[in-house]
């Protein structure tokens, strides 16, 4: 008798929670990406002008920046999946033991958004029959059950990212002729990390001209410190 073929499994489409977490790592790592390169550039650039040397060691930080920033990230959100898995299986422990209390909360939930008493009885009566521990992880902890933040997914955004970030300053200051190497570097990372802002403060719904002012303000300071550091060695 031949067995029958297994389906494959379909995956799941992340969440706009999950989708925004990777964005967000990517952000932050792009934008640590440039700042620690350039800030590793004119600080040796400063104290030699040997162009090989400048390259290397900026290439040095560029990698260790990367690798850096995604385990960072990767420990970081696998903390937060554990913190959301305990969450959700003590919710499963209180479905056991305190029925009655769970359903109340997810009955004034509705009515603290202006729901009927009665009308919220019906909805909690339903959604406890159909589906309690996904009803109760969504509305305590605005958590999707099955979607719990990728540590994985973080990890590499954030390594790509920054990777990517550092090889604008990089690239600038070790391939422009050196008559124009330092403006070049400058106008490289004030452009690069005034896009890191706008999308930062797009994805956290922020003011975007604040964020722009702000990262290009961070980075003048952090290039200026460095090429201050390089001029003591």
């Amino acid at each position: 008798m031949q067995a029958s073929p297994t389906k494959p499994k379909k995956r799941t489409k992340m969440t706009m929670a999950e989708r925004l977490n990777t964005l967000r790592a990517g952000v932050l790592g792009s934008n640590d990406g440039i700042l620690t390169v350039v800030g590793v550039l004119f600080s040796v650039a400063v104290a030699t002008t040997n162009q090989f040397t400048i390259f290397i060691a900026g290439l040095s930080d560029l990698l260790a920046c990367a690798f850096s920033m995604a385990s960072g990230e990767y420990a970081s959100v696998s903390s937060q999946k554990d913190t959301e898995r305990a969450a959700v299986a003590q919710e499963s422990e209180l479905l056991k033991t305190q029925p009655d209390q769970e359903a109340a909360i997810v009955r004034d939930y509705y009515v603290s958004r202006g729901v009927t008493k009665q009308t919220a009885q019906e909805i909690t009566d339903e959604l406890m029959t159909k589906n309690p521990l996904g009803t109760l992880a969504r509305i305590k902890y605005d958590l999707e059950l099955g979607h719990y933040m990728n540590p994985w997914n973080a990890a590499f955004s954030s390594l790509i990212a920054a990777s990517t970030g550092g090889i604008f300053p990089l690239f600038a200051m070790t391939f422009s002729p050196v008559s124009i190497q330092w403006p070049m570097t400058i106008l490289a990372v004030t452009l690069s990390v005034a896009l890191t802002g706008y999308l930062s403060a797009k994805l956290g719904d922020g003011l975007t001209k604040t964020a722009i002012i702000r990262n290009v303000i961070v980075g003048l300071i952090t290039m200026f410190i460095h090429y201050r550091v390089g001029l003591l060695l």
